[in-house]
């Protein structure tokens, strides 16, 4: 047999097989055990909306007597909301050889949710798994006595942690927003229900990816929630719970983890929010309260936590995770009007960048912790001028890395706290990192990515599970 008639032979028999292997794959339907990608299958957006939740309906008090204090930490980020203590409380700057002195520790639902504290007590909201449901908690400052929880069912999943946010607390109220977009307002001194908003199911939002990270804002007896949805952003009055103004929202801007942060810029005061879609400014007060001043589309990523760092010169810093890296931005006015001109714009590796916690602005400079797709400098607390925050003033150096965990100053320190419960302190400065102590605090500490609060010399911190208060008193 010649070699022509043995190739036909063989191209005539692959041809059959291949025939009968299409054949086959057209009977078996390979794809015959896939699910269909159905909207909120995954407890995300309007599958959440299914839910009928009755907002502030459970509430138990357990104690009513407790130390009171004149400090307050009463929000995400503290008072002026740039993460630094004014107390004038004196710290320690190093730890004694029995380690920190730690006055109490809770247990929580596992979760990310940092505290507020008003003087001397401590909020909390909380999932409790158990009874599945987000429960905000008060405890005592001085000792860590539970004094009353509040309350409301609801049923999610696991999705690296539960709770998020951290409330907002005044004189009189207490304002939460919990897991799946449900606000809450409450009195503070009973914890009496006042009223409940279901953002997801009013303003059909999406709840962002691994849960709500945005931590409510009240502002001048207003409540101020980005909603992301058929509306932006909305102001409700604190006492009633009506609706003030709400920022309309044609671009179908999406609600992300980041904060809303007031800014006050050329005498014009503004909310300054990062959305999934765009970085905006929007009218806080006047005849056109509500209304968008400036935007940007520049800044559009699809995963934003930290915050926007707005600067007395108008600039503006913003950055995030997953590759996003870090944008400048300067804000202009003219006879009334704003424009936002971006200044700079770079990947995590090539300067400033955080991927979970919002920088610090300090002494004229910016200090944050570069995000672990951040090359040579990852996971290294960085200092950069914001005129160039692609220069590196200094590094913590790569035997000082750190995690996704807080950092804040107090009492001219810096305290740091590592993923493991670690807690570093080091001298805030504008030429080189100066580390001072560092202990354990949280023993088998996990993923403590909680914000802090401080107030009279009291830190709260926490990893997944566990609320730890030390004593920092010098």
């Amino acid at each position: 047999m010649d070699s022509r008639r043995i190739i036909k032979i063989l191209s005539y028999s692959l041809g059959i097989i291949s025939l009968g292997f299409i054949a086959w794959w057209l009977q078996a339907d390979p794809t015959r055990d896939f699910e269909i990608n159905v909207e909120g299958a995954d407890n995300r957006g309007k599958g959440a909306e299914a839910q009928v939740v009755e907002i502030g309906e459970y509430f138990e008090q357990f104690a009513e007597s407790y130390t009171g204090m004149t400090e307050t930490w009463p929000r995400f980020r503290g008072e002026d909301f740039d993460n630094i203590s004014k107390s004038p409380v004196k710290l320690i700057d190093k730890f004694d050889s029995n380690g920190p002195k730690i006055l109490w520790k809770q247990e929580l639902g596992e979760g990310h949710s940092g505290a507020a504290i008003y003087k001397g007590l401590v909020y909390v909201l909380d999932y409790d798994e158990e009874e599945r449901a987000d429960i905000l908690r008060c405890y005592s400052l001085a000792d860590g006595k539970e004094m009353w929880v509040r309350g409301y069912n609801l049923n999610i999943k696991r999705n690296h942690g539960m709770s998020r946010t951290i409330p907002a607390v005044t004189e009189n109220h207490i304002l939460t927003m919990g897991p799946l977009c449900h606000v809450m307002c409450l009195s503070r001194e009973t914890g009496d229900f006042m009223w409940g908003l279901d953002v997801a199911r009013e303003y059909e939002s999406e709840v962002p990816l691994w849960y709500t990270g945005q931590c409510p804002l009240v502002d001048d007896g207003k409540a101020i929630i980005a909603t992301g949805g058929n509306a932006l952003m909305v102001a409700i009055d604190m006492k009633t719970g009506e609706k003030l103004w709400e920022t309309p929202n044609p671009e179908g801007w999406k609600m992300s983890h980041s904060s809303v942060m007031p800014f006050t810029f050329c005498d014009r005061k503004m909310y300054v929010y990062s959305a999934i879609g765009a970085l905006v400014g929007v009218a806080a007060d006047g005849n056109d309260a509500g209304k968008i001043l400036w935007q940007t589309t520049v800044w559009n990523h699809s995963v934003v936590a930290p915050s926007p760092v707005c600067m007395p010169d108008g600039k503006i810093f913003m950055t995030a995770g997953y590759g996003a890296g870090g944008m400048m931005a300067e804000l202009t006015e003219n006879n009334g009007n704003f424009s936002i001109n971006v200044l700079s714009k770079y990947a995590p590796r090539e300067g400033l960048a955080c991927e979970q916690q919002t920088p610090l602005y300090w002494n004229g400079h910016l200090l944050g912790i570069v995000p672990k797709d951040g090359g040579p400098n990852r996971n290294q607390l960085v200092c950069v001028h914001p005129d160039n925050p692609k220069e590196m003033v200094w590094t913590s150096g790569t035997e000082n890395r750190f995690g996704l965990g807080p950092y804040f100053i107090a009492d001219d320190k810096l305290f740091i706290l590592n993923d493991d419960g670690t807690l570093f302190i080091a001298r805030p400065s504008t030429e080189k990192y100066i580390q001072i102590d560092q202990v354990k605090v949280i023993e088998d500490g996990h993923d403590a990515w909680a914000p802090f609060a401080i107030a009279d010399g009291y830190l709260i911190m926490r990893d997944s599970k566990r609320m730890v208060c030390i004593e920092l008193k010098s």
